[in-house]
Formats: C-alpha cells, structure tokens, sequence
C-alpha cells in the first residue's frame, strides 16, 4: 500500500549514494533490503521479484537500474551480487497474474522474496510507490529507488536477469514466438505472432491484447 508503515523515512538523493546508504543500513543493524521486480509490463511469463541485502563492505562496482545497463553488465553484475549478497527472488505465473491482476500479484510475490531471504531484514526498501501488505517489517517505497539506492539496484538487476533467462528458457519450448528476443512484451513483432497462432499458456489472458487474440 501507499501508507507509510513505520515511523521512517529515510532520505534518498535521485542517484546511488554509498555513503549515506551504509549510514542507513547502520540504523538498522546492516539489515536493509532492497526489493523490486521485473516483468509487470509484458503479455507473456511470469512477473520476477527479487530481495536483496548488500554486504555495505563489498558492494559491487556499478550497481544501477537494471534498465540503464548492457545485457553483458547485467550478467556480470549478477554473479558479483549472487557472491556477496544475502538474495532470494520469487516469482508469479500467468495464471495467477490472471486471477489475481498483475498488481496484487507482484506484490504478494515480493513478500514472498523478502520471507525467503536466509537473515530477516529490520527493513525494506522497495522500488515504486508500494510497500507490499504484508511485510512482517517497516518499509518504504522510492519512486525510481532502483536508480537511488543501490540494494533496489541491485534487486533490479536480479529480477531482470532471472527473468530473462526464463523467457529464453521459454522461446525453446516456443520457437516460434520470439520470447528471447522481446522477452514477451508487446512489439509489433510479438502482436503480430499472436494474432496468427493465437496466445499459449504462457500468455496473461486478463491483458487486452492477449484476449483479443484468442477471440480472433
């Protein structure tokens, strides 16, 4: 929800400050988090949340909006983040998108992420403007936090890479889709396929697109 949920409110300045944010995490015993998520937009694949504790001693050189970074900076980055910070990603299908709407969804998947981190975090920062009901700890949403703070970037960059590579994973199994290249978003190219051999179970059927689609 939009609602703050604690009595903090922890200043970001609108790029990455090590500095301040290691003062932060020192408020909080070291035990921030950083959530965020890939994948909200697309017709196809499952919504990928990610959490993540830096280590405020070893923080990756870099860390940014996933969006901002080559695909082969992404990649490194995400073997450095694995190496040295505390992670868990969980993810939503299309069919519960579907019976949740992608909204609800998300938020129940970064919970979800948050629960499954190996230490509880004393609180958590997620990009947006939504704290996930839920939380069992205080946290703050930053618009644009995946390009101010570097544990969201760092979230970002988790969630993008897994879900990309699932949907790489997927374009196997769907060759004929296009899902590696567009990652299920909906280009020309994606809107074009569907309109000829109509949506897989792969496809969110709540989207317009999708369920035109399949009345064709």
């Amino acid at each position: 929800m939009t609602e703050n949920l604690s009595l903090f409110d922890l200043a970001f300045p609108d790029g990455p400050d090590l500095k301040l944010e290691t003062t932060h995490a020192r408020s909080f015993d070291g035990l921030i988090c950083g959530v965020d998520e890939a994948g909200r937009g697309p017709w196809a694949g499952p919504v990928v949340t990610a959490a993540v504790m830096l280590d405020y001693n070893n923080v990756p050189v870099g860390l940014n909006d996933s969006k901002k970074l080559s695909e082969a900076k992404r990649e490194e980055l995400f073997g450095e983040i694995l190496a040295s910070s505390l992670v868990c990603a969980a993810s939503a299908s299309p069919a519960t998108i579907d019976r949740q709407n992608i909204r609800t969804a998300t938020l129940s998947a970064m919970v979800r992420a948050v629960n499954g981190l190996p230490v509880v975090p004393n609180y958590v920062l997620v990009d947006g403007r939504d704290v996930p009901p839920g939380l069992k700890q205080p946290g703050q949403a930053l618009i644009k936090g995946d390009g101010r703070c570097l544990c969201v970037a760092a979230a970002s960059i988790v969630a993008k890479v897994l879900r990309d590579r699932m949907m790489v994973a997927l374009d196997e199994e769907f060759p004929d889709y296009g899902f590696a290249q567009h990652k299920g978003y909906g280009v020309p190219a994606h809107q074009a396929t569907l309109s000829h051999l109509g949506p897989t179970e792969h496809h969110r059927m709540s989207f317009k697109p999708v369920r035109l689609a399949a009345e064709q």
